[in-house]
């Protein structure tokens, strides 16, 4: 077993709570706040019935990915999961790896905020939520991937899918204590359409991003998450630049340019104009993109400067 911090799974085969040593006599302040001031419309109580998949010796990562896709309505195989996201010469599994995998079988990967509130909200609205936990000490640590599956804030337990058990019962300080050792990390996969309780245009723009790059543009599942967001958020302006650009690639400078105009006018976003030029000149309205252009350039020259690197390699591009 590895203690290096950059691991993020060990061979934990935990049933039950570990033991806390010196950390049991420690506040656990987001149990605390949680089970006296929970957000509104919080319910009290919520155990969801996730399916479990055991896991044997260190693959604790893969397991619970499994049971997050499944969860999500995906075929998940556990011996395809290991070859995707366990690393033999680490003896585990790390996050980059748990995050890409969920994209490459089909779903939107998440992280959360690292809050319990964050947490339970998620799994108030129906979906489970992976954990990392430290289940030995700070300088020495035991990493272990787990599914909370769910909470009674009245008796301060958590039930988790971990190791061998299903809906092994913890209770919520434990929680907070092996979760903050490990640096409060957690992740959710939805299939494309859905959003985490707490998302924002501009993170589920980063998540379909993420999951184009997994997926490919002419990927049905990618069209169908790029709308949805800009469903979600019809004025947002990233899944709007997200979808025109996925049209754009697609070869339909047409629909991409009605977004992207969309976008410049409401936003007036350098951005927004720059890719508008490139999609009027595809579509061979020069004129159209030459004012396109020039609208990005003195965007980004007066109030967007990152831009203006990107719309002048534009001009140098379309000869504008």
């Amino acid at each position: 077993m590895t203690n290096r911090r950059s691991l993020l799974q060990a061979g934990a085969a935990a049933v039950g709570a570990p033991a806390l040593t010196a950390c049991s006599v420690l506040a656990a302040p987001m149990t605390g706040a949680l089970r006296t001031t929970p957000p509104a419309g919080l319910p009290r109580r919520v155990n969801l019935p996730v399916p479990f998949v055991a896991q044997d010796d260190t693959l604790c990562g893969p397991a619970t990915l499994a049971m997050l896709l499944r969860a999500a309505g995906l075929a998940a195989e556990l011996g395809t999961l290991t070859g995707q996201v366990y690393l033999p010469g680490r003896g585990g599994s790390l996050q980059i790896e748990m995050l890409a995998a969920t994209r490459r079988n089909g779903a939107l990967a998440f992280t959360l905020a690292p809050q319990l509130m964050a947490v339970c909200t998620q799994l108030a609205a129906g979906t489970p939520v992976a954990l990392l936990l430290n289940l030995a000490l700070p300088w020495w640590p035991r990493w272990h991937y787990a599914v909370l599956t769910g909470y009674d804030l009245d008796t301060g337990q958590v039930w988790l899918h971990s190791g061998q058990t299903a809906h092994a019962e913890w209770t919520l300080t434990t929680l907070e204590h092996t979760w903050v050792r490990a640096g409060a990390w957690s992740m959710v996969a939805l299939p494309p359409g859905q959003w985490p309780q707490a998302a924002d245009d501009v993170a589920a723009a980063a998540a379909v991003a993420a999951f184009e790059r997994g997926q490919g543009v002419n990927s049905p599942a990618v069209l169908e998450a790029w709308r949805s967001a800009h469903d979600r958020w019809p004025e947002g302006l990233a899944p709007t630049l997200g979808l025109g650009n996925l049209w754009l690639a697609r070869g339909d400078a047409g629909i991409a340019a009605s977004l992207f105009e969309a976008a410049a006018r409401t936003h007036d976003s350098a951005a927004a104009w720059n890719n508008l030029a490139i999609a009027r000149s595809r579509l061979s309205d020069i004129e159209a993109a030459r004012l396109a252009l020039t609208r990005a350039e003195r965007r980004a020259r007066e109030r967007e400067p990152r831009w203006l690197p990107e719309v002048l390699a534009t001009r140098r591009e379309l000869g504008l």
